[in-house]
């Protein structure tokens, strides 16, 4: 099948679409290729629209049915020009949809302990413009098997990245950093994953807040200014970075308010704007390189060489990039893009949905349980006919 997998992450920065063709193999997993792949960068209103409902401490029901529709509107266009563009006729679709709120932990609401998850964007829009039929709302079969519904980008990771003498960490770096562990010639029972923390979110709102720019450009404003240590060593005591995984995250720990706190933080050392991008920066890869010391180093044979294998728009930090390298050296990994094993890092996490979704039609689980802390396999998603 020809599958169009569509992923609009947490830095809400457009939606991505990646052509894939996946074939069965009999006795193992599918196998899976790139055809094409595109972005769409959300226009202002509409991204302002989407910050605004993921951070919402009041918003109406009318402004979150309309932005699912217009979402889904956005989704639709985006696929079609795709498939026009490179004139190539799809048999699926697998949609991500754009989280507006994510509760990987359970918390009581009305005196019942409970997980939850929302993402937006009208699936049967989606196949009926283009007449294919959409699997989407993949989160939520692995919350009620007990999972915390991410991450799910593992199952692509193990078909692809999956090496028999080395262990490969697949490190995404998009709006929050999640990390899939590989473990040379493991199982797919061996693997596990989690979020590691704010990846692109924090600087990102740093920019805005103090620049007012999107993002910063190839790192270059942290590579004018000072890393402020005591803040980063302080930050990575508390407990997110210091609880054991299975452990999800989103603009609920990392959005609006850490961002503030952030910035009060580093005024009362009296950073000056660039060291606040940069101390951001250095949170970003020192909590990567944390994790890997905390987690992962103990689960994995230390005699076979390891590679972080890094995705996602945090790659074209060249700071953000040299930075994760300098912190992972002393454990003797290496650190290379998925773009230089033949898939676009902006392109791995649309990949990853066009596969669950070829897995949902063909009732095959998607979820890894060691990743996601679930008691069993799940089929995930709805699927909706065109």
């Amino acid at each position: 099948m020809v599958v169009a997998g569509v992923m609009s992450g947490t830095s809400a920065d457009g939606v991505d679409v990646a052509l894939t063709r996946i074939v069965p193999r009999a006795g193992n997993t599918p196998s899976i290729k790139l055809l094409a792949h595109d972005h769409f960068a959300y226009p202002a209103p509409l991204r302002r629209a989407v910050l605004a409902a993921m951070d919402a401490r009041g918003i109406s029901t009318a402004e979150l049915a309309r932005l699912n529709w217009r979402l889904g509107e956005f989704y639709a266009d985006a696929v079609a020009k795709t498939l026009a563009r490179h004139k190539i006729k799809a048999d699926l679709i697998g949609c991500h949809g754009q989280t507006i709120y994510h509760q990987g932990a359970e918390e009581k609401f009305l005196g019942k302990p409970m997980r939850c998850t929302w993402q937006l964007g009208e699936p049967a829009l989606l196949a009926a413009r283009n007449r294919i039929p959409v699997v989407s709302n993949f989160r939520p079969a692995d919350m009620a098997a007990g999972g915390q519904g991410a991450p799910l980008v593992p199952m692509l990771d193990y078909v692809l990245f999956r090496d028999a003498k080395r262990n490969r960490i697949l490190q995404n770096l998009g709006g929050i950093g999640n990390l899939t562990v590989l473990p040379a010639g493991s199982p797919l029972e061996k693997i596990f994953a989690f979020d590691t923390g704010p990846a692109n979110m924090l600087i990102d709102a740093c920019m805005q807040r103090l620049f007012h720019k999107p993002f910063d450009r190839n790192g270059a404003t942290a590579a004018n200014g000072w890393i402020i240590r005591p803040i980063v060593d302080e930050l990575l005591r508390e407990p997110y970075f210091t609880a054991k995984p299975p452990k999800s995250a989103g603009r609920e720990q990392f959005g609006e308010a850490y961002a503030i706190r952030f910035l009060k933080l580093c005024k009362a050392h009296k950073a000056q704007p660039e060291d606040m991008i940069a101390t951001a920066t250095a949170l970003t890869a020192w909590s990567i390189a944390a994790a890997y010391k905390r987690f992962v180093l103990p689960k994995i044979n230390s005699s076979a060489k390891t590679e972080f294998i890094i995705a996602g728009g945090g790659t074209r930090n060249e700071t953000l990039m040299t930075l994760l390298t300098l912190s992972l050296e002393p454990f003797g990994c290496t650190v290379r893009t998925t773009d230089s094993l033949g898939i676009p890092s902006q392109a791995k996490e649309a990949a990853a949905f066009a596969l669950l979704a070829w897995l949902t039609w063909h009732c095959e689980p998607g979820n890894i349980p060691t990743a996601t802390g679930a008691k069993r396999p799940a089929i995930l998603g709805s699927i909706t006919h065109a």
